[in-house]
Order: structure tokens, then C-alpha cells, then sequence
């Protein structure tokens, strides 16, 4: 079984980073391939509500999100890490989300040749905020459990954690560990 992770910080080795390898080391010692999507070093164009998806399931952007879609529905867990930008999601994660609506027809369906692969697909998040109160992190997970209840994905958690400065959160052990932890979940049938 794969676990993909998704990492929507553009700072390498930051918080955000430390936790989803947290989670991919859960993960691979529960058995799991692991394999982690930067996507800062990725192009992703964000939507253009042309609604060609809806009915072909094809994208007509034609950028590394193709690549990252075939790769989600390889996946058996995927588990999202955003550190909280102006109290949402950074835009590198949101533009990625909202390429989803590859996987749905007009009526916000499952297209059905995406359907088998993305039914009960298991998903997690991990937030990292500079705020103290960590449920400054609540829009994005707000947006991943929305399209969880949506589609009828399996909602494996979030961990949320705060930070400021890179490397900050390895002081957290509760984090750590939680992040390691949702690995181990995502991992386990």
C-alpha cells in the first residue's frame, strides 16, 4: 500500500515539513510505501472554472497536477501538512485542492471512471500555525473535512501544532508524536 504525502509549505525542512516526514516515517515502519509531493517545486496553475473536467475528467491545464492526480488515486492514505498563511491554507495547497474537481462531474458526483479508486480513500491533515491557539489552523481544516464529508473519503485526522521559527517544532514532542502516529493510521487497513 502507498502513503502519499502532500507538503503545502514552501519552506523546506520547516515545521510543516518535520511533521508530515513524522508522519511518512509512521507510515513506512507500519509497512507502507511512502513517497512525498513538494509542491512548491511544482507547477500547479490554480482553476479556471472552465468546466471541461466535468464532463471529459480530463484537466485542460496541462501542468504537473496530471502527474500528482494519477499519483492520489495510486494512493491508498494521503496525508496533507500546510502551515496557516493569513489564516488559511498557504496557496501552493490551495491551488492543488482546487484542481480536485478533476475527480467530479457537474453535480459534484464522482466521475466514474475515478470513483473505484477514490471511494473511502483515507485522508489527514497536520496544520502548523505561528499562533499559540492552534485552532488558528480551523479554515483549513474546515476545507479538507468539508471535501471528506463531501465525498465520502475516509477522515483520518488532524494534527495541529504550533511554531514560528524552522526547526521549532521538533521541541514539540506531543506533535511528533501525534504526526508519527497519523502515519501508523493512515498506514493500517
Amino acid at each position: 500500500m502507498k502513503v502519499l504525502g502532500i507538503m503545502g509549505s514552501p519552506r523546506i525542512g520547516g515545521n510543516s515539513d518535520v511533521l508530515l516526514g513524522q508522519a511518512l516515517t509512521g507510515a513506512k515502519e507500519t509497512g507502507a510505501d511512502v513517497e512525498k509531493i513538494i509542491l512548491d517545486r511544482k507547477h500547479i496553475a490554480g482553476c479556471k472554472d472552465c468546466k471541461k473536467c466535468n464532463t471529459t475528467g480530463v484537466c485542460a491545464i496541462k501542468d504537473d497536477m496530471a502527474e500528482i492526480q494519477t499519483k492520489i488515486l495510486e494512493a491508498y492514505a494521503i496525508i496533507h501538512s500546510s502551515p496557516v498563511y493569513f489564516w488559511a491554507m498557504t496557496s501552493q495547497m490551495k491551488a492543488y485542492l482546487d484542481r480536485w474537481c478533476v475527480f467530479f462531474d457537474a453535480e459534484w458526483r464522482w466521475q466514474k471512471i475515478y470513483y473505484p479508486k477514490m471511494r473511502g480513500k483515507r485522508i489527514g491533515l497536520i496544520t502548523v500555525c505561528g499562533d499559540s491557539n492552534v485552532k488558528t489552523a480551523d479554515p483549513i481544516v474546515h476545507s479538507f473535512q468539508s471535501t471528506i464529508e463531501m465525498t465520502k473519503m475516509h477522515w483520518l485526522g488532524t494534527v495541529m501544532a504550533s511554531a514560528n521559527d524552522i526547526g521549532d517544532i521538533v521541541k514539540n514532542e506531543s506533535a511528533i508524536q501525534q504526526a508519527y502516529a497519523l502515519g501508523e493510521k493512515a498506514a493500517t487497513p
